[in-house]
Order: C-alpha cells, then structure tokens, then sequence
C-alpha cells in the first residue's frame, strides 16, 4: 500500500481498520483496570536502591541512561507496560511513585531513570529541555504565537507530541480541573471509515502546522505532514488542530479547504465523544505512557492554587522507543530522522541537552 493522498483518491483504496488493541472505546475502558500498574512495596525500594547514589551526587540527569539505573526485578515489568504501549492500547497508568516524600531531584531523577527502560529521551523545546515541566507559566498560547498550552492553564485539545512516547509524573494536582484526557486515533479512523470515509482522503494531505517559533535549522515555521500516514503496514497519526489553524498567519500557507476543515471538524468531534475517549484524574506519585502514533492527548482547564508551592505540576519526557514502528519519510521534518530508538524531540540550533529541575 503506498502512502500519499494520490494513492487514496479512490475511497476503496483507504487502508481499512486493523482489529487490535490499538481501537478501544472509553466507555468500555473505563471499566477495565489492566491499564492500570502500581508499584509494590519492593519496586519502590529498587527505585530508592537506583535512585540514592544518583540524587545525592546530583547526577545530570540529561545523561543518564538505563545501565545506570538498573532495575533488576521492576525493569522486566517495565518492558512488559512498554509493550502494552507501543504494539497494544497504546497507553498505561504507572501509580505509586512516592513523590511527596522526595525533593524534586530525587522525583526527576527516579522518573527519568524510569523513563530509560522505556526508550531514549529527547528534547521537548528549543531550549533542549529533556526533562519538561508542565506547570502554568501565566502565557497566552492565544494571542502570543510563540507560546505552548502546556505552559498555560487552558485546555489542551487533542494532540500528539513529537516522540514515540510521552509520558507524564504528577508531583501535585490542581485545585480543580486538569483531568487528563485521550482518546485512540485509531478508534476514530475506524469511525470515519464506517461513517464518512470520503472525508479520510483530506486528512492523508499535507497540512501546514505551526512550530510556534521553535524551528530546527533549515526548515520552514511549520511543518507539512498529513494527519494520518501509512507506511509498512502502519497507520500512524500526527495531530494538532489549534497549531495547523495558527499555521495560517504565515502568508506561504492557504487557507483551508471547506473540505479539509470538515474532515478535521469530524475528526475533533469524535475525539471529544465520551463514548470515545477516556478522562481520568492523576494522583501524585501517578506515571501515565502514551503512544502519540495511535493515540491522542489533552488536558482540561484547571484552577490552580494560589501558593506557588502548591501549584499544579507535572513533569514530562519524551521518548524515543528502539522496537518502536517505522515511519515515512516525511515525518523528518518534525522527528529530524526516522531512525527507530533516535528520532524525534525538538532540536534548534545553539541548545544543548539539558534537565532542568525547576521550571522555566
């Protein structure tokens, strides 16, 4: 099966479903609690066991890779969860990271060591950052083009990030609001397939998406790859509605078609179905993985509190999996390379890894 839209002018040509794990419904899924992974007494004391020497010789925490961190008994596990999110649903919930008893060092340094069983972190800014905070920073992703929603309180809307994997650990919880949100992008083509499958040719196009000012050297502000993209048997998803509509300030770009704005009004209306997607509500201590190549992510707005100590924050990796799927391409433009277990992040010139322990 070849891969450009050319190829899917003809409905009947579109790949059709896979039958796998990849297409759940949140309805059926929020019964269901084989997603859900705590950690036993004696995992947290091989984390500790790992965890210690690092944190107290103030280890970089950017060049830390799994053979420091061993996990002789957890590791295994850790594969298995890895495989559940890769080849299955495409997402799990890790809980029981005792967070509230741990500096912050000691969190990041636990999580990131975690993080390496699971693939190889990558950038998430143009500042380099492999260890991201997501906390509100007061910006207006609105009105400021340069600004990203994980540095506000606003909702997110449904996305992908730019790794295999993302995954989050919640150090503290919002006053109200920020309950974590996805929904299987797999699940909703098989949606448009049965319900509209002339809309689908649209979203095998290319579409401008805005970097928001964090462009890599040689490329444009904004990338062009198609929503959806199928290559060696893989249907893969890449998505951020709000970006590919803030990608219109550039003068290069047209419009969107009446077409494509109503396969991509379909596409959103679907992920936002309750019967569809899954809302759940983090702890602190909770891990969440998330496949960004059949899945999509969001948050809801929140109200945070009032004292800084106390405010929302979770911090966040990006990962590039070795085992993972192949991609096309044309995802270079955003991944730099597709080369499997090295490829993703964001990398502009000047930036140097990095893992900052505080948000900025």
């Amino acid at each position: 099966m070849a891969e450009s839209i050319a190829d899917f002018s003809d409905i009947a040509d579109l790949p059709a479903p896979r039958d796998d794990a990849s297409i759940w419904y949140g309805a059926d899924m929020k019964a269901r609690t084989d997603w859900l992974h705590v950690l036993t007494p004696d995992d947290v004391t091989e984390i500790e066991a790992a965890m210690r020497p690092l944190a107290g010789s103030e280890a970089d925490i950017a060049r830390m890779t799994k053979a420091d961190f061993p996990l002789p008994t957890l590791g295994p596990r850790l594969a298995r969860i890895c495989a559940e999110v890769i080849d299955g649903r495409g997402f799990a919930l890790l809980r029981g990271m005792p967070v509230q008893q741990w500096s912050v060092r000691e969190s990041a340094t636990a999580y990131f060591g975690i993080g390496c069983h699971f693939g190889n972190a990558r950038s998430q800014n143009g500042k380099g950052h492999v260890l991201g905070h997501v906390r509100d920073l007061g910006r207006d992703a609105v009105n400021d083009p340069n600004a990203r929603i994980y540095q506000t309180r606003e909702r997110q809307t449904y996305h992908t990030d730019s790794s295999d994997i993302v995954a989050l650990l919640c150090l503290k919880t919002a006053k109200s609001g920020g309950a974590s949100a996805l929904v299987s992008s797999m699940t909703i083509y098989k949606e448009m397939y049965e319900r509209r499958p002339d809309l689908l040719p649209y979203l095998f196009e290319a579409m401008g998406t805005d970097r928001r000012g964090e462009i890599p050297a040689g490329e444009k502000p904004w990338h062009e790859i198609p929503v959806y993209n199928f290559h060696e048997g893989y249907l893969s998803a890449l998505y951020a509605r709000r970006y590919i509509e803030s990608a219109r300030r550039f003068p290069e770009l047209p419009a969107l078609s009446p077409a494509q704005v109503e396969a991509l009004d379909l596409f959103d209306s679907l992920a936002e179905d309750p019967d569809i997607s899954l809302q759940m509500e983090f702890q602190p201590g909770d891990m969440q993985w998330v496949h960004n190549h059949t899945m999509l992510h969001d948050r809801t707005s929140f109200e945070d509190w009032p004292e800084p100590e106390r405010k929302r924050h979770l911090l966040r990796l990006w990962l590039a999996v070795p085992g993972a799927r192949p991609l096309p391409q044309i995802y270079t433009q955003r991944y730099g390379t597709i080369d499997i277990g090295d490829r993703g992040g964001i990398i502009v010139p000047g930036a140097s890894l990095n893992a900052p322990l505080e948000p900025v």
